[in-house]
């Protein structure tokens, strides 16, 4: 893109994705404001307002962002008609959400700019609409691809958490000896007397049987050998 010979007004749009990079402590909008600054000071342009959706997904159709629609009501107010981002994604992520963004912007007269690749919604030669579209997808495909893994990763932690409960392995596979004990033990109780649960469990300890703490088996560990 050619430097501009005169000073051109243009709005910045900002568009953090995450509420966790949200905040006075969270870079991700100062680091978009100093892109579209800098571009904006080394081309010609001076931006006399800026826009920012924070916590809205790139995936988000631009009509249904708060801070988008604000600014379209500025733009058409004011007769601005440059938008300037830090890059293409930060407009949108999802290549249909991108594409139909701009050609919205475009019928409405409005040029965007994306500090990182100036020429990125300017050229309408076929390579240049192929780019937009691969880079669109690649784009879309990081952003499904860091979802996809967030999600692996959030299964993964549930399962070994589970695994503490839910996957712990029975006594008849543990100790088999044990439980055929235990259950032998029930049958054969005294006549007319039938062993209590922990009365079997003294009788394991005589046998020679103890927990992982070498202590007598409660009463639950004997229900769970007999059922």
């Amino acid at each position: 893109m050619r430097r501009n010979t005169k000073i051109v007004e243009a709005i910045a749009y900002l568009r953090t994705s995450s509420a966790a990079n949200v905040g006075a402590d969270k870079d991700s909008d100062r680091r978009q404001r100093a892109a579209i600054e800098s571009f904006a000071n080394a081309n010609g342009y001076e931006v006399v307002g800026e826009f920012y959706d924070a916590a809205v997904s790139g995936a988000d159709p631009i009509a249904e962002r708060p801070g988008f629609a604000a600014m379209l009501d500025r733009i058409a107010g004011n007769g601005v008609r440059t938008i300037l981002v830090e890059s293409p994604d930060r407009f949108a992520r999802d290549l249909a959400v991108q594409l139909a963004g701009h050609d919205h912007l475009r019928g409405l007269g409005i040029t965007l700019i994306p500090a990182s690749s100036p020429d990125f919604f300017i050229e309408d030669t076929p390579t240049a609409v192929l780019v937009r579209q691969v880079l669109g997808a690649i784009a879309q495909f990081e952003k499904a691809t860091t979802v996809a893994k967030l999600r692996a990763a959030r299964q993964r932690k549930k399962m070994d958490n589970g695994k503490k409960v839910e996957g712990r392995k029975r006594w008849s596979e543990l100790k088999p000896d044990l439980v055929e004990a235990a259950k032998r033990l029930r049958r054969r109780s005294p006549k007319g007397h039938r062993r209590s649960l922990r009365e079997i469990a003294e009788e394991l300890a005589k046998l020679g049987y103890f927990n992982e703490r070498g202590a007598k088996f409660s009463a639950s560990s004997v229900r769970s050998m007999l059922a």
